[in-house]
């Protein structure tokens, strides 16, 4: 599988998108989407990869936004069926849905497009240079591939809103203190911090963690109660799993447990 504007390698579980646009800070064209919804596709079918990183190559951003160039002469039934929808909206809930972990990796700008594919995913670690925000609002239009729905779902309406409607851009450790990201630490930690998260990941069950993640999404956008349901049908399947029976064995006899996703 050749790539032109991404870098996708997969090692000792662990498959790694790298969005490789340094020239335009790792601005989101139409190719370089469809590059990455393939990898992602890939991802998916591979039984053998248990976690995934995203990250933007060189230390200027993660994703600057999207390519603003596109947009030019653009009709809004073109900007609907070749970008919104497939290449936008439904990239990111494939990054959501998908069936490992997905750990976002964030050095430099993280803006627009970018920071939606950042919420996207289950885990944000950034750098202590990292930049957030939607600055959409001050070219005219507003955030169209997920930001007006999941950022109020991590830091709150009144939060994203103010946002939202100003465009502003906030500092790590702002995003961190309202939720946006997960963790922060200093550049030169980055790559070790997200390399040993995704380690800890990729040595627990896959089928556990797909479980987990699947009872998470699914009630993230429904009432507690019904929440709870999935919760409860999800860890009745955990004992039709042969890693259930590894992990209780493990514990029980005082050894570090062999996961093999079944």
């Amino acid at each position: 599988m050749e790539f032109k504007n991404i870098i996708y390698t997969k090692e000792k579980g662990i498959a790694r998108v790298t969005i490789n646009r340094p020239e335009v800070r790792n601005a989101l064209n139409m190719p370089t989407r469809q590059e990455i919804r393939k990898a992602i596709e890939d991802i998916k079918g591979d039984k053998g990869v248990r976690v995934a990183i995203i990250t933007g190559a060189g230390d200027k951003a993660f994703v600057s936004g999207a390519d603003i160039n596109e947009f030019k002469g653009m009709s809004p039934v073109a900007i609907e069926e070749q970008r919104a929808s497939p290449l936008g909206m439904h990239l990111n809930l494939d990054i959501e849905n998908l069936p490992v972990p997905i750990i976002a990796r964030i050095n430099g700008f993280c803006l627009g497009g970018g920071c939606e594919m950042a919420m996207a995913c289950d885990i944000r670690i950034a750098s202590e240079n990292a930049r957030f925000g939607q600055p959409e609002i001050n070219i005219g239009i507003f955030p169209g591939n997920g930001g007006t729905q999941r950022l109020p779902r991590l830091v709150g309406w009144g939060r994203a809103k103010e946002l939202i409607y100003t465009g502003r851009i906030i500092d790590a450790a702002e995003a961190e203190r309202i939720g946006l990201v997960d963790k922060v630490v200093p550049q030169d930690k980055l790559e070790e911090t997200v390399n040993q998260l995704a380690e800890t990941i990729a040595s627990k069950s896959p089928v556990i963690i797909r479980f987990v993640k699947e009872a998470m999404n699914r009630g993230m956008y429904t009432d507690l109660v019904t929440g709870l349901n999935y919760e409860k049908g999800y860890f009745s399947l955990c004992f039709a799993t042969k890693d259930q029976q590894e992990g209780i064995a493990a514990f029980l006899e005082k050894r570090k447990p062999e996961f093999k996703g079944e």
